[in-house]
């Protein structure tokens, strides 16, 4: 008999598995529901299901009287609209800073540290800096995330860079390469699958900085709608828009998962 530690679930069951903590949680929570709405008919901390079908019918299918808009159609595209600016744009930077520090001793020397120490600053401190600097723009949203998340990943990469084995290095410089060439040839192509990585691990802290931004100043996005409607209390609307952001989330990385396997295959058969 194998031990628990030997044992793997199947196809199947790993679905099974990972359906059942939802489940279980979509069971509490109509049992809560039903007490706190028998005890008050009036209670909107914990609406029934069809108050959420009403409001997701409401705000996704219906146009606002005010405006005209499909209110989640037009929240959804901003918020994706500034994440996809603020994610790609760090990507971008810490790809380059990253490859830099890790592989040239003087920019290391030089940027290292503050790389380091701006890592350590809490962005929703520099929230209100961003504001008075960029205005309440799309900009300032943007800056948010690109200085929450981008030090993360340029230490991520940096790391990375210096794992590369040695040897490899000094068979190119055998070969002949210069350092343009063991940059593009060998550490920038082992590098970017674990980019990927580290984008995926960043999406959690984005999306959080990007719902605050929002809430703070914006006409329109997911974060902006939450905060507005909480002053009524409308948990039928919030909890709707929490769930499709956290589908959004998921769909993103599922997506960065699924290009990583295909165009970097090498790279998780070797058990990453």
């Amino acid at each position: 008999m194998k031990k628990l530690i030997n044992r793997q679930p199947g196809r199947v069951g790993q679905w099974a598995l990972g359906l059942l903590p939802f489940v279980l949680l979509i069971i509490a929570y109509l049992i809560a529901s039903d007490a706190r709405l028998a005890a008050n008919a009036n209670d909107k901390l914990l609406p029934a299901l069809n108050s959420f079908a009403d409001a997701i019918q409401r705000m996704a299918f219906e146009p606002s009287k005010r405006s005209g808009d499909y209110l989640l159609w037009v929240d959804t595209l901003a918020s994706l609209q500034r994440l996809a600016m603020g994610v790609g744009i760090s990507a971008l930077m810490a790809l380059a800073v990253g490859i830099a520090n890790g592989t040239i001793p003087y920019i290391r020397a030089t940027l290292s540290p503050l790389v380091t120490g701006l890592s350590l600053v809490p962005p929703m401190a520099m929230l209100p800096v961003l504001f008075i600097i960029f205005g309440l723009g799309e900009l300032a949203k943007v800056m948010l995330i690109i200085i929450g998340i981008t030090p993360f990943l340029i230490r991520d990469l940096q790391q990375r860079a210096l794992e590369i084995p040695r040897e490899q290095i000094i068979k190119m410089q055998t070969l002949g390469a210069n350092s343009w060439q063991i940059i593009t040839r060998l550490v920038w192509p082992q590098l970017m699958p674990r980019l990927i990585g580290a984008v995926r691990l960043s999406l959690g802290p984005a999306w959080l900085f990007l719902i605050a931004a929002e809430a703070i100043a914006a006409t329109e996005g997911l974060g902006y709608r939450i905060f507005l409607v909480r002053r009524y209390l409308a948990m039928d609307v919030i909890l709707p828009y929490v769930v499709w952001i956290t589908l959004l989330a998921f769909a993103i990385d599922f997506m960065l998962s699924r290009y990583s396997r295909w165009r970097y295959p090498w790279f998780h058969q070797q058990g990453h």
